[in-house]
């Protein structure tokens, strides 16, 4: 198949990225061929601001993957973002060519301007079922009401020309799906994929062998990091360390905080995080939003890692048969302490739980399972067209 990928990524690297540039490895790899188009939001108050204005209807972009388009003659597109300099001018560029369109739905931004369902670090859901107009009055978008004035007409726009041109839309669990739904998207448009990660191998030493816990993530609020280390200090495990590894807005006031046992190193890349990941004793992932997917819960398991997660959203769904004793209430510091305390206990059964993860890997994050998931969805929407 020829497919052509559309993308634009992020001024600061996520998981949304390292998806794209997954997919895109994987279906090459299977024989597809598969052309990127893919821009970056620029860097900079003036050149963002610009662009921001041009986030309901890009012409430019338009015409540029227009010119592309008419020259691989593509047998699918697949999209997975373009707020904002892309807009989705892109996809009516698209649509009048007549390419089958797929859409990864990595966000909840068609119905909330900031893409989280989250306000002051709380879960808000007052905008879903209708405009988002009330992310102008709270300022949702970088604390600013005219760039969520411009936001909010951004996800009209986008709304309009997705409910028009994009065939299926995709999404990462069966939670998410359901958020869609209640934001109007329709039930029968929409398809539960997971992402894939690759194996990293076998684990030199089992879990238990190991003594620390680990944080792979983005250092912001959503992220639920201070509720972390407060949970760490109140278990006062000794002999343990909490390693918490990625940048972001909230590193240095973290940094500032100087708990005992607890590292911040920075990014670090991902053949590094790979080998962390098969060292660690277990994953805590204290997130408060409502994540899509948590591609760090997947490598994880893939490395035979248990999981301390936030029970909220589809991450249970994700955790599968550990998420009865490895689930924690949302932003609650004593259970998070008292989950730790689980963990450090060897008699927790610790190893048995790391088979469990590398289990559910094997069955349902595994490349392969991607690579069905992927082709399959192609296939149905080239023979409907």
């Amino acid at each position: 198949m020829r497919i052509l990928q559309v993308h634009n990524s992020y001024r600061e690297a996520g998981g949304e990225d390292v998806v794209v540039q997954a997919e895109a490895d994987l279906l090459e790899t299977a024989g597809h061929s598969v052309h990127r188009f893919q821009v970056a939001n620029p860097n900079g108050a003036v050149k963002s601001a610009a662009n921001l204005l041009f986030s309901p209807w890009n012409l430019v972009a338009a015409r540029r993957l227009a010119r592309l388009a008419d020259q691989v003659q593509p047998d699918v597109a697949h999209i997975h973002n373009t707020w904002y300099s892309l807009s989705p001018s892109v996809l009516a560029a698209l649509g009048r060519r007549g390419i089958p369109m797929v859409m990864t739905l990595h966000n909840y931004r068609i119905m909330c301007i900031n893409g989280q369902l989250l306000r002051r670090g709380e879960i808000c859901t007052l905008c879903v079922g209708s405009p988002p107009l009330r992310g102008i009055r709270y300022r949702c978008y970088r604390d600013s009401w005219a760039a969520s004035a411009m936001a909010v007409i951004g996800t009209a726009t986008a709304r309009r020309a997705w409910m028009r041109h994009v065939d299926l839309f995709l999404v990462m669990s069966e939670f998410a799906k359901g958020r869609f739904v209640a934001g109007g998207l329709p039930e029968e448009r929409l398809r539960v994929k997971p992402h894939f990660v690759s194996d990293p191998g076998a684990r030199p030493a089992p879990p238990s062998a190991s003594r620390t816990f680990l944080y792979v993530g983005r250092l912001a609020g959503e992220k639920g990091l201070h509720t972390l280390l407060d949970a760490w200090k109140l278990a006062g495990l000794d002999g343990f360390e909490l390693l918490i590894v990625g940048t972001g807005p909230l590193q240095e006031e973290l940094e500032r905080r100087e708990v005992p046992g607890v590292r911040l190193p920075g990014w670090m890349p991902p053949d590094q995080v790979r080998r962390l990941m098969l060292s660690a004793r277990a994953l805590v992932f204290p997130s408060v939003w409502y994540e899509t997917f948590g591609l760090a819960i997947a490598e994880a398991m893939a490395a035979g890692t248990p999981v301390l997660a936030s029970d909220l959203g589809g991450t249970p769904e994700l955790l599968g048969p550990l998420r009865d004793k490895w689930l924690v209430p949302l932003g609650d510091s004593f259970a998070w302490a008292k989950g730790l305390k689980m963990i450090a206990d060897e008699k927790v059964g610790i190893d048995a739980a790391g088979r469990r993860a590398r289990e559910r890997y094997e069955s349902a994050f595994a490349p392969q399972h991607g690579l069905r998931f992927l082709e399959d969805a192609y296939t149905t929407l080239i023979e409907r067209h």
